[in-house]
C-alpha cells in the first residue's frame, strides 16, 4: 500500500496502557470493577515471546504505514503477517482517501483523569471515524462488533483527537487479524453509552467493596488464581458427585469448564512465576525442560550421516536428529547435544534435579 503522512503525532514503543483501565482491560474492568485492586497486588508478568512478537509486528506495520523504514523481520513473518495485514488495510481504504495516524495516544482528559491508550490506526473517511486494531495472534479470533477495546479507543479519541471526529456521524471499528478482517459500524451515541459505562466502572473500581464477577473477561485476568469468585466455583465443582448429575446440571458445568480451565492455567502461571523468583511452593520445584536434540556440529554430522548411509536431500538440507534416527534406526555417537528451552514447574517426585534460583541459594548460604 502507499504510505501516507499521519495527521497526528506518531509515537513508537510508548507506554500504551494506564494502570486503572486501558483498551485491552476495558471489558474486565466494566464487568468486574473489583478486579482492578486484585490485579494491582499481583506480581509482574514477564513478557511472553508471543507478546514480544506482536509488539515487533505492530512497530513494523506502523512504520510502513507512516512511510518510514521498518525493523528487519523474518521472511516468514513478513509474508504471513505483515503483507496480509497491509492488504486487508487496503480493503478499509481502497481509494486512499482516509486521513490517518498510527500509534496515536488517546485519553479522556479531565473526564476520566489518568486513563489512556494507544490506537494502532486512527482515521477518518468522509463522515466516518475509523478505529483499527491489528491482532497477530492465531489462537483467539477477535470480533469487532461490540468490541470494548475498540470502543475504549473510540471514546478516548473523540475527546483527545478532535480532527478524527469533526463532522462524523458514524464510527467504524475494524479488527485486522490476518487472514481475517472484522468490521462493525456503529453510532456516536453507542460510543457515548460505552463511555458512561466506563466512567461508572472506574468510579466503582476505587471503592474497597468493588464488585467481583466471573465471565469471559476472566480469561486474561492475572488475578484469577486468587480470585474468590473463581476459587469458589472450583471448590463447588470438585465437590460434585458427577454420577449424580442430571443432564441439565451437566450442561451447566460444561459451560463453566472453559472458565475453570482458565483458572487452573492461571494458577500454574502464578506458581511458575513464584518459583522463577526464588520463592518456595511446597511439593513443587523448578526443573529444566526436557531437552531437544540438536546437531553438535552440522558439517561433521553431514559427513557421519553419509558414512552411515543417509542420502540426499536429507544430507544437503540437514534433517533433524529425530528424522535422521528414524531413517537410520541408530545415530552415530557424539553427533548431538540435548538443549533445554528453559525451566518449568514439576512435582517433587519428578526425577529431574531441582534448579535453585538465586533467592534459594542465598537462603542456603545464610
Amino acid at each position: 500500500m502507499s504510505s501516507r503522512r499521519p495527521t497526528a503525532t506518531t509515537t513508537y514503543n510508548m507506554t500504551t496502557h494506564s494502570k486503572i483501565v486501558g483498551g485491552s482491560t476495558a471489558s474486565r474492568v466494566i464487568n468486574c470493577p473489583g478486579s482492578v485492586a486484585m490485579v494491582a497486588k499481583m506480581p509482574p508478568q514477564a513478557e511472553s515471546k508471543y507478546a514480544a512478537e506482536g509488539t515487533l509486528l505492530h512497530d513494523v506495520i506502523a512504520a510502513i504505514i507512516d512511510g518510514k523504514t521498518p525493523q528487519r523481520i523474518s521472511e516468514e513473518l513478513h509474508d504471513t503477517k505483515i503483507m496480509p495485514a497491509l492488504a486487508l488495510l487496503d480493503e478499509v481504504d481502497p481509494d486512499k482517501d482516509m486521513e490517518l495516524a498510527v500509534e496515536v495516544r488517546v485519553d479522556f482528559g479531565d473526564f476520566i483523569p489518568g486513563v489512556f491508550g494507544s490506537v494502532d490506526v486512527l482515521g477518518k473517511i468522509g463522515n466516518r471515524a475509523v478505529i483499527l486494531d491489528c491482532k497477530f495472534g492465531d489462537g483467539v479470533i477477535v470480533e469487532a462488533e461490540e468490541n470494548m477495546q475498540l470502543m475504549f479507543y473510540a471514546a478516548a479519541a473523540r475527546r483527545s483527537q478532535p480532527w478524527a471526529f469533526d463532522g462524523v456521524t458514524e464510527v467504524e471499528l475494524v479488527i485486522i487479524q490476518p487472514p481475517m478482517i472484522k468490521r462493525w459500524v456503529t453510532t456516536r451515541a453507542r460510543i457515548s453509552r460505552f463511555e458512561d459505562q466506563l466512567f461508572d466502572a472506574v468510579q466503582q473500581a476505587v471503592k474497597p467493596d468493588a464488585a467481583l464477577k466471573s465471565g469471559e473477561h476472566c480469561r486474561w485476568c492475572t488475578a484469577k488464581p486468587v480470585c474468590p469468585i473463581l476459587t469458589g466455583a472450583v471448590d463447588r465443582a470438585v465437590k460434585v458427585q458427577f454420577d449424580a448429575l442430571d443432564k441439565q446440571q451437566i450442561s451447566i458445568y460444561l459451560q463453566q469448564a472453559d472458565l475453570l480451565d482458565s483458572w487452573i492455567a492461571g494458577l500454574r502461571e502464578l506458581a511458575q512465576r513464584a518459583l522463577d523468583n526464588g520463592q518456595v511452593i511446597p511439593g513443587y520445584k523448578l526443573v529444566a525442560k526436557r531437552g531437544t536434540r540438536k546437531w553438535l556440529d552440522e558439517d561433521k554430522a553431514r559427513v557421519a550421516l553419509v558414512e552411515a548411509g543417509l542420502k540426499d536431500p536429507d544430507v544437503t538440507t540437514l534433517v533433524s536428529p529425530a528424522v535422521a534416527e528414524k531413517k537410520l534406526k541408530k545415530l552415530p555417537d557424539g553427533l548431538t547435544v540435548s538443549v533445554s528451552s528453559g525451566n518449568t514447574m514439576a512435582p517433587d517426585s519428578d526425577p529431574r534435579p531441582a534448579i535453585l534460583q538465586l533467592g534459594q541459594l542465598l537462603q542456603k548460604v545464610l
